[in-house]
Formats: structure tokens, C-alpha cells, sequence
């Protein structure tokens, strides 16, 4: 296979990252840092810490010249960083040594490859946002329609309680609707731009540096730090931090999901699913296992790149280095998984029918909390539970349901006690408000 899926001619499909992978391609960083240059140059121009005519000159030349990436890879494997080597390629294709001489004045090559970093993931969060938006959508869409569909609560994978349907999937979206609500805040406080210099003190970006880092930042409309950041990663890992969670929720979704259509359950019916080489009654949950699997790679990468906090003095490669190797495959990661999520919310139908025969099926024994409670409005707590863990054995051990058993027992419990709706607590509820939070945050 190939050395990432997100790349490959075949695979691509099954971990569909969209728009997103061109964002982390060759040619989008170097247009984003040559974007970065042009920026800074117009901003020096116009305080006077170039000639403004050069910095015309090179931030037209920005927008116009190309640089092959490929002319970049000798010098950037000897320097570590490839912005030496495209300063050097941008200086050469404008073909104006007079102007060209103020390229990249006074700036360090991190300031450069950050803020160009922060140019895609303003886009990539942009993207990712608009695949939450799908999911959410369809989530309280399924929420608000299946609010009072009833259907087996499990926990450690045993029959618990009755539940509905709607409260399930606002379970799935809660955490994706949090993802949602704090992107506002994750982008102003972490979309911000660098310029710091060599050494993080601006000694040669002119008389004033903080002026001039602001006005880069309104220039490509990301935040002013208000401080150098080249080694307070804060930013990076915040950022890191929600597509990391977003898509651990999404895989909360995916293994939820394998496990509502495992043969003998499918309470749920999947759109897309795939099918087996050898064994055509299969329907395998394919895009649920993908997001399950993604979700574990997303903790690994994340692990990998809390590394890149442990900065040495004022600069650090390897720390640098490892943000290379992890963020970007984060972020298609998480790109991938909301894209699932999102079609798989839009396709995915619950099945009312399985649901009403798993609970039957269990002959009242999901309501074994709730005869309980009820038997103790008679008599002790201590001795309703004992009670009903008696007639349970019975039940058990007969193969009797529950209800005819408890109601032979008692007989003046309340006419249809033993329905699978009428214990549902407040599942209807928790389903409908969440369906009124996604439409108050869409």
C-alpha cells in the first residue's frame, strides 16, 4: 500500500479528504508563503522600512511568479527548512535585483513557513466546518423525528434501559455541536500570524516591530499574538487539540454504528455500505469502521505532536520537524472523518421495527430498574431490589417474560407497565433540545 491513503490513486476514496489535501501539497505551501512575502513587503513599504516601489514590485511578483518545488529540495535537505532556497527562487524569478534585494527584509524563515501555515489551516478549519454543519444537520434531523422512538440503552454491551433513538443520536452530536461553538474562539485566539525574527526580538524588522507585525496580521486577516510564539507552540496544539476531539467524535459515531448492524441486531440501516469479496449477504459497515480507525490514528498523530511544545531556547528543528510529520496528516485526518460522518448522517435510517423486537425480545427485562422503583413505592428499597432480582432469576431460569411473571406477582401494577415507550425518562427530551441547539448554532 501506499505511504499514506489520503495520497493514493485508490484509496483516496475510502478516506476522502476533499479539498483539504491540496492544501498541504507543495505547491499550496510555497504560494502561501510567497502570499506571506508579498504581504510583509507591502506592509514595510508603507512605513517606509522598504522603498515602496520594491515592495509594489514584490508583492505583484507574489502573485505572479511560480516556483518549482522541486528546484528547492537540494538546499532545503542542507538548510532544514525550505524557505532559504525559495527565498533565493523568488529573488531569481522576478528578475529585478533592485526590488528583489528587499525580500524577506529583516523576517526569519519560521515567521515565513508560520504564517503560511496558518493561511491553509484557516482554510482547512473552513472545510472541516462545513462537513460539521452536514453532520450536524442530519443529526438533530434524526433527533427530532425519532425523539420518542424507543430502542435498548446498552452499557458494557448489555441490555440497560430503554432509550430512544433521538436521544442516541444526540448523544453522537453533542460533542460535534461543542466542536462547532468553539471555532470562533479557536480561530482568534489560534489563527495568528509570526513575525518575530531571527532570534524572536524584531531587531531588524525596523523602529517598530509590534506595528509592523500587527499590520501583517490585518493584511492576511489572522490574529496579532501581541509576542513571538516561534516556541510556544500553544497555538499549533490547541488547533490540533479540537480536530483531534472532533474526530474522536466522529469515531464514537463509527463504533456505535458497527455495532448496530452486527448480524442479529441491525437496528440500523446504513446508506453505502460494502460488500464481501466471498460472502454476498454481507453488508459490511465500511465507512463506520473507517472512522473508527481514523479516530485512532488521530490519538496517535496528536501524541506524536505534543512533542513540538518541548522547544529548545529560541529555536528548535526537531520540534519543528515533528509538527511537519504529524500535523498535516492530522488535519486529513480529520478532514476524512467529518466527510464520513457527515454522509453517513445524511444516509443512515433507523430501523423502529428491529428496535421494538429487541425490546420485546428481552420480555421486560430492560424494565427491571423501573419495577424496582415502582415496587418500592410498597415497600422498603432493600426490598424491591431483592424482589425483582428474584422474579429476574425466574425469568431467567423459565424462559417466562419478565411482565407475565411480575404481573402474576403483582398484579396491581399500572396497565402497561411492561411497554417499551413508557419508561423512556427523559430521552425525548435531551433528543429535542439538541435539536434546538443545532438549529439556534446553525
Amino acid at each position: 500500500m501506499p505511504a499514506t491513503p489520503f495520497d493514493s490513486a485508490y484509496l483516496s476514496t475510502l478516506f476522502p479528504t476533499g479539498e483539504t489535501a491540496r492544501l498541504f501539497s507543495d505547491s499550496a505551501e510555497i504560494r502561501a508563503m510567497m502570499l506571506v512575502e508579498g504581504a510583509l513587503a507591502q506592509v514595510q513599504g508603507a512605513v517606509g522600512v522598504i522603498p515602496e516601489i520594491s515592495a509594489a514590485a514584490i508583492h505583484r511578483a507574489s502573485l505572479e511568479c511560480q516556483v518549482d518545488p522541486g528546484a528547492l529540495a537540494q538546499a532545503t535537505g542542507q538548510n532544514g527548512v525550505s524557505v532559504p532556497a525559495l527565498v533565493a527562487a523568488f529573488r531569481d524569478a522576478m528578475q529585478a535585483p533592485e526590488h528583489a534585494q528587499y525580500l524577506h527584509w529583516g523576517a526569519t524563515s519560521q515567521d515565513i513557513q508560520d504564517s503560511g501555515l496558518m493561511l491553509r489551516l484557516r482554510q482547512a478549519l473552513a472545510q472541516q466546518e462545513d462537513d460539521l454543519r452536514r453532520a450536524l444537520a442530519a443529526l438533530a434531523g434524526l433527533a427530532r423525528a425519532h425523539a420518542g422512538t424507543a430502542m435498548a440503552a446498552r452499557t458494557y454491551g448489555q441490555h440497560a434501559t430503554p432509550t430512544s433513538f433521538g436521544a442516541q443520536a444526540a448523544a453522537w452530536g453533542w460533542p460535534l455541536l461543542e466542536a462547532l461553538n468553539a471555532l470562533p474562539d479557536l480561530r482568534a485566539q489560534c489563527l495568528l500570524v509570526s513575525l518575530s525574527g531571527a532570534a524572536g526580538t524584531g531587531s531588524a524588522l525596523g523602529p517598530d516591530p509590534a506595528g509592523l507585525r500587527r499590520a501583517l496580521a490585518e493584511k492576511l486577516g489572522l490574529g496579532d499574538p501581541g509576542r513571538s510564539w516561534h516556541t510556544d507552540r500553544t497555538p499549533v496544539l490547541r488547533l490540533a487539540d479540537w480536530m483531534t476531539r472532533a474526530t474522536l467524535a466522529c469515531g464514537k459515531l463509527g463504533e456505535d454504528l458497527i455495532l448496530a448492524t452486527q448480524s442479529g441486531l441491525s437496528e440500523v440501516v446504513l446508506g453505502g455500505s460494502g460488500g464481501s469479496s466471498t460472502m454476498p449477504q454481507k453488508q459490511n459497515p465500511v465507512a463506520p469502521s473507517v472512522l473508527v480507525a481514523l479516530a485512532r490514528h488521530a490519538t496517535g498523530l496528536n501524541a506524536t505532536l505534543q512533542g513540538a511544545a518541548l522547544h529548545r531556547q529560541q529555536r528548535d528543528g526537531a520540534a519543528w520537524f515533528t509538527e511537519w510529520l504529524t500535523l498535516p496528516q492530522l488535519t486529513l485526518t480529520t478532514a476524512a472523518a467529518l466527510r464520513h460522518a457527515a454522509d453517513l448522517c445524511e444516509t443512515l435510517r433507523p430501523d423502529p421495527d428491529a428496535m421494538r423486537a429487541t425490546l420485546d425480545g428481552t420480555g421486560g427485562l430492560l424494565l427491571a430498574e423501573a419495577l424496582s422503583f415502582e415496587l418500592a413505592r410498597h415497600m422498603p428499597r432493600p426490598e424491591a431490589q431483592t424482589a425483582v432480582k428474584t422474579l429476574c432469576a425466574q425469568a431467567r431460569d423459565t424462559g417466562q417474560p419478565l411482565a407475565r411473571i411480575a404481573t402474576e406477582a403483582y398484579p396491581d401494577l399500572p396497565q402497561g407497565f411492561f411497554a417499551g415507550t413508557a419508561h423512556l425518562g427523559a430521552a425525548p427530551d435531551e433528543a429535542r433540545g439538541f435539536a434546538r441547539a443545532v438549529a439556534a448554532a446553525l
